[in-house]
């Protein structure tokens, strides 16, 4: 993985794992070891779909960069299809707290997604290939004058 992506990664992934830290001691305050489950599971959960996401979408990126905005929007819309139906799904569970559940997924997706747009952000990320720009340029072969 080049450094640009663990760098988006990375500067997408802490502040959502911030989130479920703080989502998990209210939780475990609010509605005490289920809810601190609950808070668990859901930062698991958005860390690994949208972490997942990100990969894929860099890897279409650099593959077909010409499918990269359908596929962002496709790619983010079934994410947030995929929590809404793990949501629906582990609705009625009495394992964990299921509010705190959805609260932590909401709360840790709207982090995630304000990081990611914050990281390219401030990415210094080339768009025209230099090295490519100079070796395309065709010779001069007709008269100077």
């Amino acid at each position: 993985m080049p450094s640009n992506d663990v760098r988006t990664l990375l500067h997408t992934a802490v502040p959502t794992v911030a989130a479920g830290v703080v989502a998990i001691a209210v939780a475990t305050g609010v509605a005490g070891g289920k809810g601190a489950l609950g808070a668990v599971v859901g930062t698991l959960v958005v860390i690994l779909f949208m972490g997942v996401g990100l990969v894929v979408l860099q890897r279409v990126a650099k593959a077909y960069p010409h499918l990269f905005q359908g596929m962002g929007l496709l790619l983010y819309t079934t994410q947030l299809l995929l929590l809404f139906v793990f949501m629906a799904t582990f609705k009625d569970t009495t394992l964990f707290d299921s509010k705190v559940f959805a609260l932590t997924l909401l709360a840790t997706t709207i982090v995630w997604v304000a990081a990611q747009a914050r990281a390219y952000m401030k990415a210094k990320i080339l768009y025209v290939d230099p090295e490519a720009a100079k070796s395309d340029k065709p010779e001069k072969t007709g008269s100077s004058t």
